[in-house]
Parts: C-alpha cells; sequence; structure tokens
C-alpha cells in the first residue's frame, strides 16, 4: 500500500472525533469526547496544533461560526471532514484490520 502521507495515532483519533460528532466538531467538544471516550487528556495547544497539521495535510477544513452569549460573545470554528480525510481513515482502518486479522483471541490468551 503506498501512501504519500502518515497519520499519527493523535490525528486519527481527532479525525474520527471530527466525524462522529459532525455538527458538533468544535475544539472543546473534541477535547471532551476524546476524554470521555478514550481517556485521554488533550491541551488546547495540542488539539490546535494537530488540527491545523490536518488541515495542510487537507483531511479538514473549517468554518467560522456567529458568536453566542455562552462564549462571552466569541465566534466558534466548526470541523468537519474533507474527502482526502474520510480517504485517508478508510485507508488506515483497511491496513489495521489486515494486520489484526487472525490475532481476535490471541491478546486474550496471552494473560493480563
Amino acid at each position: 500500500m503506498a501512501q504519500d502521507f502518515v497519520l499519527g495515532e493523535f490525528e486519527q483519533m481527532l479525525l474520527l472525533a471530527v466525524l462522529q460528532l459532525g455538527e458538533g466538531a468544535y475544539g472543546p467538544s473534541m477535547a471532551r469526547y476524546l476524554e470521555d471516550r478514550v481517556g485521554r487528556s488533550v491541551s488546547r495547544g495540542a488539539l490546535y496544533a494537530t488540527l491545523a497539521r490536518l488541515e495542510q495535510k487537507g483531511f479538514v477544513e473549517w468554518l467560522i461560526e456567529g458568536a453566542d452569549e455562552d462564549r462571552g460573545g466569541h465566534r466558534k470554528r466548526r470541523f468537519s471532514l474533507t474527502m482526502a480525510g474520510i480517504s485517508a481513515l478508510r485507508t488506515y482502518r483497511s491496513a489495521l484490520m489486515r494486520l489484526w486479522s487472525g490475532l481476535e483471541g490471541t491478546l486474550e490468551e496471552a494473560g493480563p
């Protein structure tokens, strides 16, 4: 499988969070989602640096939404996946599924 890109673990998690959250894919909601779902605490700096990198790779895009009172009048960015981002996730999922194939019981049998 030839690829022109590499996705790190955190990049994959963020792409999946954006996909799962859909219309609710804002920075703070993604951080909460990852903490709730995988127990990973996410700093604001790491979150936005990674989202910027994913945007440079063409995997996410964002739009500015209007200000609201809950945010003290600040506007917020809503993120979404591009077709390239969806394709990257499909590629990585397929590769991981091939690697996991045949190992379904092996890790359980190996003990703690």
